[in-house]
């Protein structure tokens, strides 16, 4: 049986059948990347921001190509979505859409600006301690900061460094207690959370890795999905 649900297109606004103060506003979290391919820790990442931060979905922004990654094994943009699909058929709170494909947008800014301009949903930015580490090499992040709260999920061995590293000593003053997660939908940005989560193995590399043949000695070399 195919459990895959048609791709999602967040390309214009909610219908405004009644005034815009009674609708309301729908809290959105956003989860892009390459998912090569998608797994597990996706999964666990998407419901455990529902859960904290008390949203009612996540979409999966699945990326063209990631503009810090090799094209090198890299699977095709419909590959990538089919397993992201796949994957998020088991929880209909969890949206796939290929919003960057068709606009042909390549960087997180770019993205997230076009859904401001044209969207009234409370957004929030879902990453990985990894990506906080590696937030100042993407384009313009300083302006991606301001523009959108961003919630940042504890993921090994990245942790201890992302917690105490640039980004997070610079925007000290603006950071939330884990207990106020539920609130960062609402804030102002900049606003950002670190929130914890049980550790999980599975990652993307560590599947390509399997897929080739590597098995646990690939393992032992994960990094970013």
């Amino acid at each position: 049986m195919n459990h895959r649900r048609p791709v999602a297109r967040i390309n214009r606004p909610r219908p405004a059948e009644a005034p815009a103060k009674s609708v309301p506003r729908r809290r959105i979290g956003l989860l892009g990347g390459s998912f090569n391919p998608a797994h597990e820790g996706h999964l666990a990442i998407s419901r455990a921001a529902l859960k904290s931060l008390r949203l009612d979905r996540i979409w999966w922004l699945i990326s063209p190509q990631n503009p810090l990654k090799p094209v090198a094994g890299m699977a095709s943009f419909a590959v990538r979505l089919a397993s992201a699909q796949a994957l998020a058929a088991r929880d209909r709170r969890i949206v796939c859409s290929d919003l960057e494909q068709r606009l042909g947008t390549r960087y997180t800014i770019d993205t997230v600006r076009w859904l401001k301009r044209r969207r009234r949903d409370r957004l929030v930015w879902l990453i990985g301690a990894d990506n906080l580490l590696q937030l100042p090499q993407w384009r313009h992040w300083v302006q991606l900061v301001a523009m959108v709260p961003i919630a940042v999920f504890a993921r090994d061995p990245y942790s201890y460094r992302a917690s105490a590293g640039r980004v997070a000593r610079l925007y000290a003053q603006r950071r939330l207690p884990e207990r106020g997660a539920p609130a960062l939908a609402a804030r102002r940005p900049p606003a950002w959370v670190y929130l914890r989560l049980r550790r999980h193995q599975e990652s993307s590399t560590a599947i390509r890795q399997e897929q080739r043949g590597e098995g646990s000695a690939g393992r032992r070399k994960e990094s970013s999905s």
